[in-house]
């Protein structure tokens, strides 16, 4: 049986702590995923701070996803949204500040908009 070194020892250490970390990860997102949601959210159509917002599920054949998605306008304009793995959606306009809902998501895109108009998002095809 081959001596254990400190190196030996130390792949090992890491090894356990990655597997550990791995194991320990699942639980958490899967609380995550409750909170925000898993299942598909219904159509939408109102008026939000004099900017029209309207959202609706959708079949995304030909577009770079692929299958089911979910489609938001805000005063016509399309505005690209994409779901994260924890089930909280984020937008162009709001890229780094998760929301539970793409109606959430399309009321913080008009806030950060602050009246200015919403330019297509141009997505690979």
């Amino acid at each position: 049986m081959p001596e254990l070194s400190r190196r030996r020892a130390l792949a090992a250490g890491a090894a356990l702590t990655a597997a550990a970390g791995t194991l320990s990860i699942a639980p958490g997102m899967a609380a995550t995923a409750r909170r925000h949601g898993t299942s598909d959210p219904e159509a939408f159509d109102e008026v939000y701070n004099g900017r029209l917002i309207q959202g609706r599920p959708v079949a995304r054949a030909g577009r770079h996803h692929g299958g089911a998605g979910y489609e938001v306008h805000i005063d016509g304009a399309e505005l690209h949204m994409m779901r994260n793995a924890d089930g909280s959606w984020i937008s162009v306009v709001n890229h780094y500040a998760p929301v539970p809902t793409p109606r959430a998501a399309a009321r913080a895109a008009v806030d950060e908009l602050r009246g200015a108009r919403l330019v297509p998002f141009p997505a690979a095809g």
